[in-house]
């Protein structure tokens, strides 16, 4: 197979991945019926059916028994799945209750989060040009806090979140598929622990809501799944820098959701949060395509 066709592949799996994620606003809309709380559940229990059924049909269902004899490794994960579940209630909050445009921000802002994590925790070190990225950032954050009158949470803990399931599951060896397998299994118990609570008490939208609704719940395993496995896809068919330029589609095609679809307001101090946040992107980017140039030709000069 020829690096051409890996490389085609790579940036239709990555392209897709980020498409639905980004598209992912449309899909929830139908469900702002159901609480958010009974959403993540059903997300997680429909995706941990779809990922075991997948494994099962590839022949993979083995590769799960190393994981579940370490016991290191499982905490680790049931801390990656706190935070991606985390991750997931916040971002279903937010589409829900009419912040779609406060989400985008937060994937925005998700690669210089990783920045700082990098700086604080990996004890890397920035150049000038990326220090002046992270404080245009910075100065996004203050220009949007200033003008919803409080910290723009919804964003932070989108991005925090990702940010560190991304610095943790990089410490671990484990490969994409199998450790998002576990992840979902370690929250199966109490994702149906709690829809059986809903069902007991009369709440529970699955099939009681109609059969468009029961569709779309069982439809959300599927929607958390197939992105995760094309990205993992992407990320081992492209450089992670391609990978970097392709995570843009997301928070972009939300942003416009955001504005078309949901008529959420976007002039003012929140525009210039969101200028300045692609301000800093742009920098920061411009930057690494720089640094990676200088590598390429010192390793054809060596």
């Amino acid at each position: 197979m020829s690096m051409a066709r890996l490389s085609s592949r790579g940036l239709a799996a990555g392209a897709g991945a980020f498409t639905i994620w980004g598209l992912l606003p449309l899909f929830l809309f139908p469900l702002r019926s159901v609480p958010s709380l009974q959403i993540i559940a059903h997300r997680i229990a429909w995706s941990c059916v779809f990922i075991l059924a997948w494994m099962l049909w590839r022949g993979q269902l083995a590769s799960l028994k190393p994981i579940f004899r370490q016991r290191a490794l499982l905490g680790r994960l049931l801390l990656t799945a706190l935070l991606i579940s985390t991750n997931w209630l916040v971002y279903v909050w937010g589409v829900m209750n009419g912040h779609v445009l406060d989400t985008s921000f937060g994937y925005y802002i998700n690669p210089l989060i990783n920045v700082v994590l990098g700086i604080f925790v990996l004890h890397e070190r920035l150049n000038r040009v990326q220090w002046v990225a992270v404080g245009i950032a910075a100065l996004a954050v203050l220009f949007l806090t200033l003008e919803a009158g409080h910290l723009p949470w919804i964003a932070l803990v989108l991005a925090c979140s990702f940010s560190l399931y991304g610095l943790v599951r990089k410490m671990i060896s484990v490969e994409a598929l199998p450790g998002l397998a576990t992840e979902t299994i370690l929250l199966m118990p109490l994702a149906s622990a709690f829809l059986l609570w809903c069902e007991f008490h009369g709440t529970g939208a699955f099939g009681h809501a109609g059969p468009w609704i029961t569709t779309l719940l069982v439809g959300s395993g599927i929607i958390t799944a197939v992105p995760l496995f094309l990205f993992a896809m992407a990320a081992r068919l492209l450089p992670y820098s391609t990978v970097g330029v392709l995570q843009y589609i997301g928070p972009s095609l939300q942003l416009l959701c955001g504005i078309v679809v949901f008529h959420e307001p976007f002039a003012g101090v929140r525009a210039i949060g969101f200028m300045l946040i692609w301000a800093a992107l742009a920098i920061y980017a411009l930057d690494g395509l720089r640094t990676a140039r200088s590598a390429a030709r010192a390793a054809q000069a060596a």
